[in-house]
């Protein structure tokens, strides 16, 4: 048994851990897949990621000794936790063990997670965010594909695999090589592997970057669906960009905010983006590009 010693770091209290957060030590006798093919390796992957950029000045810790890797020590955010180191490591380690709700919300306020990087955690460890509002109703996606024929402005609609569902005559306008003709109407295709994707969207590197975070926290709900996961299986070996992006286990919440094009025929133009998601259809989105 392990002995725990409450303590507090940076405000965060230091209490043992429940019942359910015990270690599973996995049998002998089991063959499990390889690791790096299970979701506890994905999630272990996330977390090791994570607390390797985290300082122990950003939580209240001394930065003692030379360290040999970067980040915080295993034992420390275990410590910040309230948890057992081994438990800790083998959940780093994508081992089958048991995590509840609980030890997950302790770990990304041990992390400094943002909103989308939490959800991202309780996605992969296949867990409801006690922190979460139950969702509301469901919108009627029919309303929504109608609504961009309405608006004066680029304006266009994404399924949950970032396929272009509606668009406006001024989006078509906007994105050539897109949503003009006859084109492959996914946005990540269209960024990552179209040159007339890079020669239109200025400071690419920023925005495809950007754009394959904002897809990985997007698409952990579904991210095992044979789509999603051909999607992202296509574009890595199409792309070394997505690929490397990808790999970065970087996490980001769509936002808006300024978008700069570099137009073939009008040169360059800046929008505003906002992107609105239905209630209780929040694989769906509207975005609009509001000229400023």
């Amino acid at each position: 048994m392990y002995q725990y010693k409450p303590g507090k770091y940076s405000g965060i209290s230091i209490t043992p851990p429940r019942a359910a957060d015990s270690m599973t030590t996995p049998s002998s006798a089991d063959h499990p897949p390889p690791l790096d093919a299970t979701p506890a390796r994905a999630l272990g992957d996330f977390i090791r990621a994570h607390r390797e950029r985290l300082s122990p000045q950003a939580v209240g810790l001394p930065p003692g000794p030379r360290r040999r890797t970067p980040g915080l020590r295993r034992e420390e955010v275990a410590q910040l936790c309230g948890v057992s180191p081994t438990w800790y490591t083998w959940i780093e380690q994508g081992r089958p063990v048991s995590a509840s709700a609980d030890a997950l919300a302790r770990i990304a306020v041990a992390l400094q997670l943002s909103r989308a990087e939490r959800a991202y955690l309780f996605e992969l460890a296949a867990q409801r965010d006690p922190a979460e509002p139950d969702p509301a109703a469901a919108d009627a996606p029919a309303t929504l594909l109608q609504t961009v024929q309405l608006v004066d402005t680029p304006a266009y609609v994404l399924d949950r695999q970032w396929n272009a569902l509606a668009w406006n005559a001024r989006a078509a306008d906007l994105f050539v090589g897109w949503l003009d003709g006859a084109h492959d109407r996914n946005l990540l295709r269209y960024t990552f592997t179209e040159p007339v994707a890079r020669a239109l969207i200025v400071d690419w590197e920023t925005r495809a970057r950007r754009l394959a975070a904002e897809f990985r926290a997007d698409s952990i709900r579904h991210l095992n669906d044979a789509p999603t996961r051909g999607l992202i299986d296509s574009l890595s070996a199409a792309s070394d960009e997505f690929a490397r992006y990808w790999a970065s286990q970087d996490v980001g919440g769509r936002e808006g905010g300024r978008r700069e094009f570099n137009h073939p025929r009008d040169g360059r133009i800046v929008y505003d983006q906002i992107t609105f998601k239905p209630a209780h259809r929040e694989d769906l989105k509207l975005v609009v590009l509001v000229r400023e």
